[in-house]
């Protein structure tokens, strides 16, 4: 039955994932002494134009927005986990008859998650700070993190939730069986 409480669970999930692309992974504040600006960015899953031209000057500094489209900074393998974990979460809740299956495609959608949110965590936002430094030849960058990394973490605990209650289906499934 697809009103079951994994099927809840799944898309919530997805629609995790979904925010993922909405929303920006991080903003990054850069001081540049050798010009003394101040250099600003966010990283989003698709690359988007800088941030609006009215926000130049800030507090009678000026500031320079860095733009992740033209910074040669690539986040496909992080689009293609997200929109494979998204479609897997979708996929699962019209997976009710065959439970086994559903638990395994689960399986699958959480640990491709666990990449995807290694990769958020371990190397996107770094590579992306180093490849603004190098761009902008600046200093130390500041990394502030939006919601687009953490849901991808909320994701993951709704995909263990629904891992939890299509098992806890399968046994009494199995219980029911036995007394038949």
């Amino acid at each position: 039955m697809i009103q079951r409480i994994q099927s809840f669970w799944l898309v919530l999930a997805a629609c995790c994932m979904a925010l993922c692309f909405m929303t920006p992974m991080a903003e990054y504040h850069m001081d540049m002494p050798a010009t003394g600006q101040q250099a600003e960015a966010q990283m989003n899953l698709i690359a988007k134009d800088s941030p609006d031209m009215l926000n130049q000057i800030a507090g009678g500094e000026p500031l320079v927005t860095f733009s992740q489209r033209g910074s040669g900074f690539h986040t496909w393998p992080l689009v293609v986990l997200a929109i494979a974990v998204g479609a897997l979460a979708l996929v699962c809740i019209f997976l009710f008859r065959n439970r086994v299956l559903q638990m395994r495609l689960v399986a699958v959608a959480f640990l491709l998650n666990v990449v995807y949110v290694f990769l958020i965590f371990f190397w996107a936002v770094d590579s992306y700070a180093k490849t603004m430094a190098q761009t902008l030849g600046g200093g130390d960058t500041e990394v502030t993190w939006f919601a687009g990394s953490y849901a991808a973490i909320v994701s993951l605990v709704f995909l263990l939730l629904a891992h939890r209650a299509i098992k806890k289906d399968e046994a009494k499934v199995r219980a029911a069986d036995r007394l038949r």
